[in-house]
């Protein structure tokens, strides 16, 4: 309880408003920021939006056929893929490009689009362990919720993210800008919507920058802990909530940690720190401006892209979709969360939702009784 108190105080210390609002904007001594950020990951989306061939890669002929060729072997074998190295996955074309896109994630622009993958070629658990070999070679699979699932499932199951338990990408609804629990997290399109469901991105550094030359003192606020909501996902003997900040700076990165409807969520429990009007007012500004088309990318994902996003470095999202009637043709996609070997330290609090901060070894939902499995259905049946 002490603990807990001595986290709302640190919340709730903020900033001490006065009337002159001009010099609240303006006067950076008082707060204690990091620098403007400069950085490959700092875009404009407006910008991108011009140069699909910086972020757009349309595998080549050779590569699919490498792809295809050691997803049969793993198959004929009968495998259990969620154990699958790079060894046992080989790609020898490919797999030095996935290296350099790796590096493109870690000090790059932070996203990138692999096209081409002829998906209507395949079954499902064919295009799933394509997908889940290929993302070997970037990073080491984490779990994405309590029942260990190392392949995710994105689709609507008919669910409201109205129920604190039910997390948003098993709904048909806008997700809002937001970051997931893993270094980089990976998705396969396997079925389009009838309308909408398009994916954003949009640059956290940007965000900042814009946060910092406006209004700082909504951002230092913002770079406190917030309480942000497990949703029913608790390890034994932490609280149901998460305590890290929007924005860290730590030994030089700037990193970034959101998703803004858990935040809201997390005011259900008695003890979490309390939201003031203020913090309210510097989420705002934030969910604003990671909206304004200016900032952010839009991107309509066609059956076989792999789009693969940044967390540290970027917030990405998903709209509101009208699916098919038809459950054969309604919109999925199958995910993965990415531990990267090389990439930048994090700091201390990440642990409470990471498990660790051990690079190329952290990220995931890790519960009491969970065991990492792939499953091949939406129920999760094997």
């Amino acid at each position: 309880m002490q603990q807990v108190k001595a986290e709302t105080n640190a919340l709730q210390r903020g900033v001490q408003q006065t009337d002159e609002v001009a010099d609240n904007k303006n006067n950076y001594n008082r707060y204690k920021l990091p620098l403007e950020q400069h950085l490959a990951s700092t875009w404009y989306g407006s910008t991108l939006k011009c140069r699909e061939n910086d972020w757009i890669v349309k595998l080549t002929s050779m590569e699919i056929a490498e792809l295809e060729e050691a997803a049969e072997s793993l198959l004929n074998l009968q495998q259990n893929i969620a154990s699958v190295t790079i060894e046992q996955f080989p790609l020898p074309t490919l797999g030095s490009k996935l290296l350099a896109f790796r590096e493109e994630l870690i000090n790059g622009r932070g996203f990138f689009l692999l096209r081409g993958l002829p998906i209507q070629n395949y079954d499902e658990r064919k295009a799933g362990t394509i997908f889940y070999g290929l993302g070997c070679h970037i990073g080491f699979s984490r779990s994405q919720n309590a029942m260990g699932h190392m392949l995710g499932h994105v689709r609507d199951l008919g669910m409201k993210s109205s129920d604190p338990n039910v997390r948003i990408y098993q709904t048909n609804e806008r997700q809002t800008f937001h970051t997931d629990s893993s270094d980089a997290v990976g998705l396969l399109c396997l079925k389009t919507a009838k309308v909408g469901g398009e994916s954003l991105v949009v640059s956290a550094s940007a965000i900042f920058n814009e946060m910092r030359a406006q209004r700082p003192d909504l951002l230092e606020l913002l770079m406190q802990p917030i309480a942000t909501d497990r949703r029913g996902e608790v390890p034994e003997g932490m609280l149901p909530y998460l305590l890290i900040p929007v924005f860290s700076y730590h030994k030089g990165y700037l990193t970034v940690f959101y998703q803004r409807q858990y935040i809201d969520s997390a005011q259900r429990f008695e003890n979490a720190p309390r939201l003031t009007p203020e913090h309210v007012e510097a989420l705002d500004m934030f969910d604003r401006i990671a909206n304004d088309p200016k900032f952010n990318l839009s991107m309509k994902l066609e059956p076989g892209d792999m789009q693969f996003v940044y967390n540290h470095a970027l917030l990405h999202d998903r709209t509101g979709f009208e699916d098919w009637d038809d459950p054969t043709e309604k919109r999925h996609l199958l995910r993965l969360w990415l531990s990267l070997p090389g990439d930048r330290p994090l700091p201390d609090v990440f642990a409470s939702r990471f498990g660790t901060t051990a690079i190329g070894n952290r990220g995931g939902i890790f519960v009491c009784g969970t065991v990492p499995t792939i499953p091949w259905t939406i129920t999760g049946d094997n």
